[in-house]
């Protein structure tokens, strides 16, 4: 089965400089996203939901703005599975959101949306927002 794209917003209220550390620092990641989240000497990254691990690398950041994680198979490194978080600010209304894009193996598009949701629900519940 290929990789599809799922593109999610949902709103928080919280600033950048407060959810940045949940997205892009092992310990943060750890808190919300992943049963447990450790970094290697090579600054890999390893992600671990269920007991099974899923190395990643951090294929760009930048402060306060997004990041993107990287989750090369053997075979697939020309078009690897990812996920970027962007923080989001509307001018207009000043509300924060996150900009989920995930780029993986997910069948249903709507149950993504509620593994998101749920996600993104325990983030704002360690944050306040």
């Amino acid at each position: 089965m290929g990789l599809k794209k799922f593109i999610g917003d949902f709103e928080i209220n919280a600033s950048k400089k407060m959810l940045y550390p949940y997205i892009s620092t092992a310990s943060g990641l750890s808190q919300w996203f992943a049963d447990d989240v450790n970094i290697n000497e090579d600054k890999e990254y390893n992600f671990i939901y269920d007991d099974e691990d899923h190395p990643a690398i951090m294929a760009g950041h930048r402060v306060n703005q997004f990041v993107k994680f990287e989750f090369p198979e053997e075979g697939e490194e020309d078009d690897p599975a990812y996920i970027e978080i962007h923080l989001d600010e509307n001018e207009l209304t000043q509300s924060m959101y996150m900009k989920v894009v995930d780029y993986s193996d997910f069948e249903d598009e709507q149950e993504q949306y509620e593994v998101w949701e749920g996600l993104i629900n325990n983030l704002k519940e360690i944050v306040g927002g």
